[in-house]
């Protein structure tokens, strides 16, 4: 007799946020520190640090989102190691993509750097964490039927 399937997106979501906290603190604090150490004014330095900081906390996201969040289907396959990287590159680009744009856009207000690097930031990031967290759970990590429940429906 084949178990009811537990509904985990709510709680799976829950948890995303939860490592997801620990992932902004990450991205923002390293972004923080490379603009502080290094004070670039060039876009193109800007983006550098920003996707230091942003490889950083994707590091700590697989890490975390690999142990708990997805544990379950998490396999640790080359499948899922690949699409976490294609993930992260998609997610990486909608970052910066957001960074630049809501950056360049604060710049005519003429918003301090440091501001508006870090309002920049809080947009980019809750854009890519919304696209990342769909794209892990559907793409990267999701459920694969198992082979004897489908033995059991032929």
């Amino acid at each position: 007799m084949k178990k009811p399937r537990k509904r985990r997106g709510p709680f799976q979501f829950l948890q995303f946020s939860v490592i997801g906290f620990s992932n902004a603190a990450i991205d923002i604090g390293t972004l923080n520190l490379l603009l502080i150490i290094f004070q670039p004014d060039a876009r193109g330095w800007v983006i550098v640090c920003n996707t230091i900081a942003y490889t950083l906390a994707v590091a700590n996201s697989y890490f975390w989102n690999a142990s708990f969040t997805f544990k379950n289907t998490a396999k640790g396959s080359g499948r899922q190691r690949i699409g976490f990287i294609i993930q992260g590159l998609i997610s990486l680009g909608v970052n910066n993509l957001v960074f630049l744009v809501v950056t360049e856009l604060q710049g005519f207000l003429g918003v301090p750097n440091w501001l508006r690097y870090n309002i920049a930031k809080g947009f980019a990031m809750l854009l890519s964490f919304t696209a990342s967290f769909f794209m892990i759970k559907y793409f990267v990590f999701k459920d694969q039927p198992h082979f004897m429940e489908n033995r059991e429906k032929k």
